[in-house]
């Protein structure tokens, strides 16, 4: 299928894109729009696992426990990272186990990075139940999710600064960031993470 970007899908060669950040990031709304226009498959991961379970997450919370939903979260990405030209977006404590990293290095991992008070926002306006943030103060418990996971998300080939833009704008950030990326995936010896400023600014920071 013809799409504007079909050089860019071409150099990617078929590399699944794996967005990740927390919940409340925009990961499926712009992970829609970037693979509409790649030409790619688009798939969310909770979506997936709540098929192959059978059950919502929030049932499979209240039935297994964090502990469970990871294991089969786990068997889900391991299954997807054997498919191609897909963008992901993943759960966002996918990068808490370390076992899943070897599937997402298979493809391009991009972190959407949005403040804590841009996420409440659109989480208060969402009616999805979040298990992890049924607490007595929702802004507290997702500061210290964010407190554990931000040097994990920050493993990540590209990093997204969110400032509220919309979905169709951070489809446009990512695709403008890709091509620098696959050059050093194929050249630098080294993992260098690719940053993304509000004003579109690239700059490298090696982890």
């Amino acid at each position: 299928m013809a799409t504007p970007h079909a050089p860019l899908r071409q150099r990617l060669e078929g590399l699944n894109l794996y967005l990740v950040g927390m919940m409340g990031s925009g990961k499926s709304t712009a992970g829609r729009h970037l693979a509409a226009l790649l030409g790619y498959r688009f798939l969310d991961a909770d979506q997936s696992i709540e098929q192959v379970a059978g059950r919502t997450i929030p049932a499979i919370f209240a039935s297994e426990g964090e502990a469970g939903f990871r294991d089969l979260e786990a068997a889900v990405l391991n299954q997807i990272a054997s498919w191609h030209s897909l963008v992901v977006a993943t759960g966002g404590g996918v990068v808490t186990r370390p076992e899943n990293w070897g599937q997402l290095r298979q493809g391009v991992v991009i972190w959407l990075d949005a403040p804590d008070a841009l996420l409440l926002e659109r989480l208060s306006a969402d009616p999805t139940p979040r298990p992890l943030l049924q607490a007595d103060d929702p802004a507290a418990r997702l500061a210290a999710l964010m407190a554990e996971r931000r040097p994990l998300y920050a493993q990540a080939d590209l990093h997204i600064v969110q400032d509220g833009r919309s979905p169709e704008q951070v489809a446009a950030q990512i695709l403008e960031a890709l091509p620098s990326i696959l050059k050093e995936r194929s050249s630098a010896p080294e993992h260098t993470l690719q940053v993304v400023d509000e004003a579109g600014v690239r700059r490298n920071s090696i982890n």
